[in-house]
């Protein structure tokens, strides 16, 4: 209820979440999103208590009033960005001291995210739906992102015919997410697809409500986002997973993705070097792969779980209340 631009419900909500607040006590607020968090700010302020902001996105801020729309994640108390590149982005942008924004990245639910929990009948299922090779002779590649330009489905596919004209049939593409009504650009992707003769080894799968089960069916994962990611948390997934990953080298993604450990990283929207990668990954072979991917679960074990996001938010929180006493 309280994410809403209309300028009147965001003043109608100050009030609202003062009720709240004074009714249960409340000792701190804690805004993740732009719309809500004015509200939050002015509550936070009539009331004395101290203001926490999650900035989590490299929001468009392209006018003026863009900009100070956006402004209000950098005026917490303390500011938690979701990674050191979006840290270093808020510091750049609103000319914050550094003390006051804390670099806390996303966190994976090892319940769910946990590759020995996996349905192995489910898996063959599943990659039997998408036309894999059922004698595991392919690599079976997923990108796990919404269907949009900025995600590099269209470097993926450029790629994929580079490696096809190589390496006829040693990889099978999925392109796995929610088109979100972008009708024209998943019929160029097809377009693309269809005039690079890749039907056999391109699919577009669409929406998928289980994403540990789609990632423990593939052999490895790509992120070739063409614009930085604020952290990229579709690469963590797939490393808790245990399958090695490809990703473009900006963003949020150069920290999460070791190269030559965790995975390899390319240069964004360079369609050649990630064709090559794809290509290294082939070549290593299953045994060298799967200890790329065990690294990489390991590191997301170490650095990337939900009980490390939580910690260090509380963290947070316990630092302000305590400066507030």
């Amino acid at each position: 209820p309280l994410d809403s631009k209309n300028p009147l419900t965001v003043a109608l909500n100050v009030g609202r979440i003062e009720r709240v607040a004074k009714a249960r006590g409340v000792r701190l607020i804690h805004a993740r999103s732009r719309a809500p968090g004015w509200s939050a700010m002015w509550a936070a302020r009539r009331l004395n208590l101290p203001f926490v902001t999650t900035y989590h996105g490299i929001y468009n801020a392209r006018t003026p009033l863009k900009r100070w729309y956006n402004s209000v994640m950098a005026k917490g108390d303390l500011v938690i960005a979701n990674s050191e590149y979006t840290r270093s982005h808020v510091l750049r942008e609103y000319q914050l001291y550094p003390w006051q924004v804390v670099a806390i990245p996303r966190g994976v639910d090892l319940d769910v995210f946990d590759a020995g929990t996996l349905d192995l009948a489910k898996r063959a299922a599943l990659r039997a739906s998408w036309g894999v090779a059922p004698s595991d002779s392919q690599l079976a590649l997923i990108l796990p992102a919404r269907l949009t330009r900025w995600k590099g489905q269209t470097v993926l596919i450029e790629a994929a015919a580079r490696v096809a004209a190589r390496r006829p049939g040693a990889v099978k593409i999925i392109l796995a997410g929610d088109p979100q009504g972008r009708r024209g650009y998943v019929q160029e992707l097809h377009a693309r697809i269809n005039g690079a003769q890749l039907r056999d080894s391109v699919a577009i799968v669409g929406h998928l409500g289980q994403m540990a089960l789609a990632l423990g069916a593939c052999d490895a994962a790509v992120f070739p986002s063409v614009e930085p990611e604020a952290f990229g948390r579709g690469a963590i997934e797939a490393q808790a997973m245990g399958l090695p990953v490809i990703a473009a080298n900006h963003g949020g993604l150069a920290e999460t993705v070791i190269d030559g450990e965790t995975g390899l990283l390319v240069s964004p929207g360079d369609p050649n070097a990630l064709a090559g990668a794809i290509e290294r990954l082939l070549d290593m072979g299953a045994p060298a792969r799967a200890a790329m991917g065990m690294k990489g679960r390991d590191r997301v074990r170490q650095f990337y779980t939900k009980t490390a996001l939580q910690s260090a938010t509380l963290q947070v929180y316990d630092r302000l209340l305590g400066a507030k006493t």
